[in-house]
């Protein structure tokens, strides 16, 4: 997948001052393109323990560290931190905060972005279950004050509140925020800055490796993919060749000349 990803860009590059028409790439000769970039087995290993490790796969994880000889990285934190994801997800925004304490106070004190946001789902989660009224004095006594302190949390309790104001919040211009995908942001907020947090608590050298694998607290593997299919769409403007369309299976399909 990098080796393809390079090798697109690379052939944009050739042929950015070429003619209009569109070059014709033969699959032998974008074959030994993709064969002639080097990817280092360790590499790909890390890649891959940074999705399990930071998507929650503890056993997948602990078995591929075993079995690649990848760097030793703490699993034993895995759990604690999946556990707090997934209250966000089910909306125990609650028992996700009581969680990130436990694990560490001061992951929401140093992050008053994070804290203010799992407030917000507090707040969506009471209005999702028809609880207007206790919705309103929460927004009243937690969220406002915060507000008042930043213009951009204002501007984002403003949006919230909008909910309010309407009988069908499914069809209102703000619905999205009852959405699961709302849930699925703050959930992985909260994942981010705990592993954040994890890396910071380890000694100078273990920090380091731990953080090759989670640089930016999000899994790179996913990111990689979106690249690739930029990358093609954007070749596609420009020459015919073998393409993934598949990314399941990551085989080449020959283009229809």
């Amino acid at each position: 997948m990098m080796s393809l990803f390079w090798i697109v860009i690379r052939q944009l590059a050739e042929i950015e001052a070429m003619a209009t028409s569109k070059k014709v790439i033969p699959r032998e000769e974008w074959e030994k393109k993709l064969n002639d970039v080097k990817i280092r087995k360790e590499d790909m290993n890390k890649l891959v323990m940074n999705f399990l490790v930071t998507e929650g796969y503890v056993d997948a994880a602990e078995k591929f560290q075993m079995e690649s000889g990848t760097e030793h990285i703490d699993l034993a934190t895995i759990t604690d931190r999946m556990a707090v994801k997934k209250a966000v997800q089910c909306g125990n925004v609650e028992d996700a905060i009581e969680k990130v304490n436990d694990l560490n106070p001061e992951i929401l004190d140093t992050n008053p972005q994070l804290f203010f946001h799992l407030q917000q789902q507090r707040f969506i989660e009471l209005i999702r279950n028809g609880k207007v009224e206790e919705a309103l004095e929460f927004a009243q006594e937690e969220l406002a004050p915060r507000g008042e302190e930043n213009q951009s949390f204002l501007e984002e309790l403003e949006r919230t509140v909008a909910l309010l104001a309407f009988e069908d919040v499914s069809n209102c211009p703000v619905g999205g925020l009852l959405d699961i995908s709302q849930r699925l942001k703050t959930a992985s907020e909260v994942n981010a800055a705990i592993l954040t947090s994890q890396s910071r608590e380890k000694g100078w050298w273990i920090s380091f490796l731990f953080l090759l694998f989670l640089v930016c607290s999000y899994p790179k593997l996913p990111n990689l993919l979106k690249m690739l299919l930029w990358a093609q769409n954007q070749l596609d403007e420009k020459a015919v060749y073998p393409r993934i369309n598949d990314l399941s299976t990551a085989m080449l399909e020959d283009p229809a000349v």
